[in-house]
């Protein structure tokens, strides 16, 4: 068990880079254009976004570190960030990879100059994808063309294929699925495409009920929500087998977990992937230990912000040093979801 964050510092760094801006409208999500139930939400005068000469000096901050991977927002579309192109450059230069979470619809550049700049320098480029048909892609994910999203795919992994093969330099490409009730007979379909086009992974995250409205989709809320998504897991395992990608690899399935039946309990907890192992810097500069909701709500405590402290003291600090010896009886990380038993 961990008793106390890694030496050294963090290995991976997640920066809320630009949680405000997205060119698309999720029901699942706090932003986008066009975004349903506006109501439920913090609509806010002006985007937040930020500085990228801050993350950039976080970076140079944790030279010699054992940083090695950052993650640019992981809500919002960051590739409309204005500082990814230098955060792409300072990592190539850095030797740091690049994590990267997209909508799909490579917005002022299209897939295949997105993919000249990215590949060099990803760990993995993953493609929320939420439907393999165009009703449910375009229901859930609004503005989504699910035809241009797959033939745009196709330009990116082939570029990637081509920059492989060149360099030896390969990055994963994921699809990061949100299970919800909307898409769970989908899930094998979606698996068998993401073989098809040649797809590395999927991540599964089941949906997290952030508004009123979006408890009625979640597949833990009832048994026979439950039932839909163990059989749902049941075929994506099953389309996993049969489904080859074009070059005879497995797709990878991550979260893929049958849950228990009774809605009211739940899976024995694992060890936590993140407190103490990654960190986050939040849009307004202050940091967190994890993605948990709570964790941005200041729930699992205070921890400084960028205004009082570097990285490095946040890491060093009795908050956060507290939190890892004693997030196993914190009441926030007893019901944590992320807390997958065996890693799962």
């Amino acid at each position: 068990m961990r008793t106390r964050p890694a030496s050294g510092g963090p290995w991976r760094i997640t920066f809320v880079t630009n949680p405000d801006d997205c060119n698309l409208g999720c029901a699942m999500c706090e932003c986008g254009v066009g975004a349903p139930s506006w109501g439920e939400r913090d609509r806010r005068s002006a985007p937040r976004r930020l500085d990228p000469a801050a993350v950039l000096a976080v970076l140079d901050e944790r030279r010699g570190s054992p940083l090695r991977e950052v993650i640019p927002s992981t809500m919002g579309e960051p590739l409309l960030w204005a500082g990814l192109d230098a955060l792409v450059d300072r990592c190539a230069a850095q030797g740091l990879r690049l994590n990267l979470t997209t909508n799909g619809t490579w917005p002022g550049r299209g897939p295949a100059e997105w993919a000249e700049r990215l590949f060099p320098v990803a760990s993995d480029v993953k493609v929320s994808w939420n439907g393999a048909t165009p009703g449910v892609a375009a229901e859930l994910m609004s503005g989504l063309d699910l035809a241009r999203a797959v033939a745009d795919l196709r330009v990116l992994l082939a570029r990637r294929d081509a920059l492989a093969a060149r360099t030896g330099i390969r990055s994963t490409v994921s699809f990061q699925v949100t299970a919800q009730e909307g898409n769970v007979a989908e899930l094998g379909a979606i698996v068998r495409l993401a073989a098809a086009l040649g797809v590395d992974r999927l991540k599964i995250n089941q949906i997290q009920v952030r508004f009123p409205s979006l408890a009625q989709r979640s597949l833990r809320r009832n048994r026979l929500a439950v039932a839909r998504w163990n059989h749902a897991v049941r075929e994506m395992e099953a389309a996993a087998e049969e489904a080859r990608t074009p070059d005879g690899r497995k797709v990878e399935l991550r979260n893929a977990v049958e849950l228990p039946h009774d809605p009211a309990a739940r899976l024995p907890p694992g060890e936590c992937p993140f407190v103490g192992v990654e960190a986050w810097v939040l849009v307004d500069g202050r940091f967190a230990p994890c993605p948990n909701p709570a964790a941005v709500r200041g729930e699992l405590g205070a921890f400084g912000s960028l205004a009082d402290r570097t990285l490095g003291q946040f890491w060093e600090g009795e908050e956060l040093g507290a939190l890892a010896a004693g997030y196993e009886e914190h009441p926030v990380c007893r019901e944590c979801p992320f807390r997958r038993p065996g890693g799962a």
